[in-house]
């Protein structure tokens, strides 16, 4: 806008200079405070004729989504309407019907004239336009999505803020979830077609572009289905059709493809998917996970699939990852890459499993691109677990619960994406759904200030009144996931922070994301408190079990029993664990959350049903009652008696001697932890506990037995005695390649197995400066093994004889 002319003669003082200076200001529309723009007798304004499907889609999104926000409802037309305020969307730079031209900027490079770029901005008038510029129909779409994000809306209340102005392009052309119609996923399955489509608008308000499904993989029948899987995906792709986005399907071959049979029956059945399809831009064959077969089989296979697949549609491609494979395997396929230059391959795929992404990208022929497959899904035995992860919550959460973790995925997204052409995320139900979004925005723009795109979101949401406290609720969330819970009294502030929140927004109460985070917040409470009560509680019984030689085996049995029962027959925080079964069944009535296989039909206890481990012990109080009656079947007192007490002394041994459980952090102190990172591209800078889950997630071990390492950076003990005998003892699995101060110590030829350990006598030249440390090495082939057989640490010991 150009700036009145005015001039300063006759102004004698900066006052009088002040003055002329804020009334020319305001004469152009830019005084400070200038009233926002109300938008509730605006119209929009589309450009007559055929429009591209996402520039089509705009209007009703705009529209459709400020109607159900505020109760306005916003007329489209193509004609510009007298006196009126309006909201402009084209992708066009001319439209002669609108009779008014178009602010276009001069300049070649601009956001909104780069692929899917956009520039939304007010033009100061009476009436104001609210112009929506979009590159193309994807553009317009886009600028849309953030033109809501912006809106301070409420009952009957729509404004836009007289000064806003942006234009941006996407920095990755490839922007997408995996939004899987199948069993195992914890939400999708139970979805209608509404559902579907209400998400995926959504998630276009954050530059989403791409949506992938799972048409065939996963045959088990789901009772929450609305429809069958064949239908659905009819359905999913006329919906990415009608925004105008890419539609892919991941379609792995789970099958051995040497049996012919079994081979031409899975082309036919792509040749019918195909055929179904109004929409298909990509389809991804992952090498493994599932699957195992091999390139020299994988690779004819994916040609015959395009052969299929291109002739219908013939701008989509066939994308290969390499998970699972191993050298010869991967050079196997970059030979054939560089000597045959398929057309039909789009680009290779990096997922969970596969070869480190740097190096994919460096030897990949620049005629291909890449794409990532990130994990955002899961929270532990996972591509990115949650670093040092409680037990407790480990446990009782598991792999797939409600898992905001935006810090950390902003962290990975902005390592790997440089090496990348874009993403589409592994998914399998709306309990990642910020995670969804921090990929997203940072796939948009990997500069984007993350409290901003979290204050969006819930904006978006929520509405304005709370955005910031809500986005600052979700940080908090993460935040309950950081260090040894035990020690987190910020647990409990989120709790009462995330109350407050709900008494103060009771329209928010029927909202599945707003619920999701509430039973979050009393989730990990609820555990924290358990955790803090049943320690105290096995603390009690072990000094009961000390007494075992005084008063007698049996006694001290009954009465230790007697104290570890009192978190089943008092339990803890009633009315915090009535609340969470509340939200648990309101979320699977909102949006098909199935938190529970018995009550709410999750495909497996480890996806996402974790209101099936609320009373999972957080002591070991399985492990003692399984060990008491052991020790009831030995035949001498003197036996019992001395068992007993050992059990009362596993993780207290002693003046001057120490006790980690290595995978632990709230029972590590000698453990050398160093911060989440990477170092080098693709290498972590240090290990992570594997949390084991063991008989369904209902295992009677020690907890200690359950989160291993292979293995702990270091361990590390000061202060220690130069005159004394020390001895360091290790349980675990397999192997123990034990190093003193870096010296490697003979070990035995056979391993132990797990609640087994091993001892390692300490010469004393290495405490005379009073101080050790432990380091292990790998064992001599444990990286062909399957990581379920390798070898790992549960427990170190330092014994002062």
């Amino acid at each position: 806008m150009t700036m009145k002319p005015f001039a300063l003669s006759g102004c004698s003082s900066p006052a009088g200079l002040l003055g002329i200076l804020l009334c020319c200001l305001a004469s152009n529309g830019l005084a400070m405070g200038a009233a926002p723009v109300d938008l509730r007798d605006a119209v929009i304004v589309v450009r007559p004729g055929p429009l591209p499907p996402g520039e089509r889609a705009a209007a009703e999104v705009l529209a459709g989504e400020v109607a159900k926000r505020t109760g306005i409802h916003l007329a489209t037309t193509t004609a510009w309407p007298p006196q009126r305020t309006v909201i402009a969307i084209s992708s066009a730079t001319s439209v002669p019907a609108w009779q008014r031209a178009i602010p276009v900027r001069p300049g070649t490079d601009l956001p909104e004239t780069r692929p899917e770029g956009f520039r939304v901005f007010v033009e100061r008038g009476r009436p104001p336009v609210i112009w929506v510029i979009g590159a193309d129909g994807r553009g317009a779409l886009y600028g849309v999505g953030r033109l809501l994000r912006a809106l301070d809306w409420g009952p009957d209340r729509v404004l836009a803020d007289p000064a806003f102005d942006v234009a941006t392009a996407p920095a990755y052309p490839i922007r997408g979830h995996q939004l899987g119609y199948r069993a195992t996923a914890n939400s999708w399955d139970a979805w209608t077609p509404d559902q579907y489509d209400q998400y995926i608008r959504e998630l276009t308000f954050f530059g989403v572009n791409s949506i992938e499904n799972i048409p065939f993989q996963d045959g088990q029948p789901s009772p929450v289905m609305k429809l069958d899987r064949r239908e659905m995906n009819r359905r999913i792709s006329g919906i990415c059709h009608r925004y105008g986005l890419d539609y892919w399907v991941w379609t792995p071959a789970d099958f051995d493809l040497r049996d012919g049979k079994a081979r031409a029956e899975a082309l036919e059945k792509h040749a019918q998917l195909y055929r179904d399809c109004e929409e298909l831009t990509g389809v991804f064959f992952p090498g493994g996970d599932p699957g195992g077969n091999p390139p020299e089989l994988v690779l004819p296979f994916l040609a015959d699939i395009a052969g299929r697949l291109i002739p219908l549609h013939p701008n989509a491609r066939v994308w290969l990852s390499l998970q699972h494979f191993y050298t010869k395997e991967i050079d196997y396929v970059m030979d054939y890459l560089r000597r045959e230059s398929p057309d039909w391959l789009g680009g290779l795929v990096a997922g969970p499993g596969a070869p480190p992404i740097p190096e994919t990208r460096r030897v990949l022929p620049r005629k291909y691109r890449f794409r990532l497959y990130p994990d955002i899904t899961h929270n532990k035995l996972c591509q990115y677990p949650v670093p040092w992860w409680d037990q407790a919550l480990a446990l009782t959460l598991g792999r797939e619960a409600i898992n905001p973790r935006p810090v950390q995925y902003a962290y990975i997204h902005n390592w790997f994406a440089p090496y990348s052409d874009g993403f589409i995320a592994y998914s399998d139900g709306v309990h990642d759904d910020v995670n969804k979004v921090v990929w997203s925005a940072l796939g948009w723009d990997p500069g984007a200030n993350l409290r901003d795109v979290l204050t969006d979101y819930c904006r978006a949401h929520f509405g304005p009144a709370v955005a910031e406290a809500a986005a600052d609720g979700l940080f908090a969330l993460e935040n309950n996931w950081r260090g040894p819970l035990a020690e987190n009294g910020g647990v409990e502030a989120t709790l009462q922070y995330w109350r407050r929140l709900e008494r103060n927004t009771p329209g928010l109460a029927t909202h599945w994301r707003w619920q999701m985070f509430q039973l979050r917040a009393c989730f990990d409470a609820y555990t924290r408190r358990r955790l803090l009560r049943e320690t105290r509680l096995e603390e009690a019984a072990n000094a009961i079990l000390a007494g075992a030689k005084r008063r007698g085996a049996e006694e001290t049995i009954k009465a230790a029993m007697a104290v570890l029962k009192r978190s089943v027959d008092h339990p803890e925080s009633p009315a915090l664990r009535t609340r969470i079964e509340s939200l648990c069944e309101t979320l699977f009535r909102s949006c098909g959350l199935q938190t529970s296989v018995s009550r709410y039909h999750a495909s497996g206890a480890e996806r996402g049903a974790f209101l099936d481990f609320i009373d999972y012990p957080l002591n070991n109080r399985w492990w003692l009652e399984d060990e008491f009656e052991k020790i009831r079947a030995m035949t001498g007192e003197a036996e019992k008696a001395e068992r007993l007490v050992t059990l009362a002394r596993w993780e207290d041994p002693g003046p001057g001697s120490y006790y980690d459980d290595v995978g632990n952090p709230a029972q590590s102190p000698h453990v050398r932890r160093s911060p989440f990172v990477f170092t080098e591209p693709g290498e972590e800078a240090h290990p992570e506990p594997t949390l084991w889950w063991w008989d369904q997630g209902k295992s009677r071990a020690r907890l200690s037995w359950q989160v291993t390492m292979n293995y702990p950076e270091a361990v590390v003990y000061e202060g220690l005695d130069p005159a004394a005998a020390y001895t360091v003892r290790c349980s675990g699995y397999g192997t123990f390649l034990l190093r003193l101060d870096g010296d490697l110590v003979d070990a035995p030829a056979t391993g132990v197995k797990m609640g087994e350990t091993r001892d390692f006598p300490v010469p004393p030249r290495y405490v005379a400066d009073r101080k050790l440390v432990l380091t292990w090495d790998t064992p001599p082939g444990d990286e062909a093994l399957n990581w379920r057989q390798q070898s790992r640490l549960a427990e170190v010991w330092l014994l002062k004889k």
